[in-house]
């Protein structure tokens, strides 16, 4: 396997897939700066900032030299596809991803600013939604930027394969 060099890597897949928890064990290997864009996007009071100044700290960040940033933001994935040199694609099914949300229920975690105590229905519906529209989409945009290295996991253990030898 030839050695990773990414510097400007977006970890990319629906909710539950397990992008935040790959992503930290990612810049814990490689040493780079992790963003949680739901960090960005929310309060702890779960309000969230304007897309003006979403907009805009995200603008801030895709002009470092370094960074993993973990999160979808759909409207947002062409612009941070185009800032970054590798893509990594948790592409698992809808099964996993809905039991990657439920099990999260209840837990501490440092991708978001609250602990979510229940099942959100509109997250169920995203989950869902994901697999009919936004996975379609990211493919689409990572055939579109062929330049850039794109790494697309079908199952967990795939991704915790390469994450050992990286």
């Amino acid at each position: 396997m030839e050695k990773f060099t990414g510097n400007k890597i977006l970890v990319l897949g629906c909710s539950g897939s397990g992008k935040s928890t790959f992503s930290r064990k990612l810049a814990a290997r490689t040493g780079l700066p992790l963003i949680h864009l739901d960090n960005i996007w929310w309060r702890p009071d779960q309000t969230h900032i304007t897309r003006e100044e979403f907009d805009q700290k995200l603008n801030e960040i895709l002009h470092d030299d370094f960074w993993i940033i973990d999160g979808n933001y759909s409207r947002t994935y062409e612009e941070r596809i185009r800032a970054c040199d590798t893509i990594i694609f948790l592409d698992y099914s809808e099964e996993v991803c809905m039991d990657g949300i439920t099990r999260r229920v209840g837990q501490d975690r440092p991708d978001i600013p609250w602990t979510e105590q229940h099942l959100n229905p509109e997250l169920v519906k995203f989950v869902h939604d994901f697999h009919e529209t936004d996975r379609f989409q990211l493919l689409a945009l990572i055939e579109k930027y062929s330049d850039k290295k794109a790494l697309i996991f079908k199952i967990r253990e795939e991704a915790g394969e390469w994450l050992s030898q990286t």
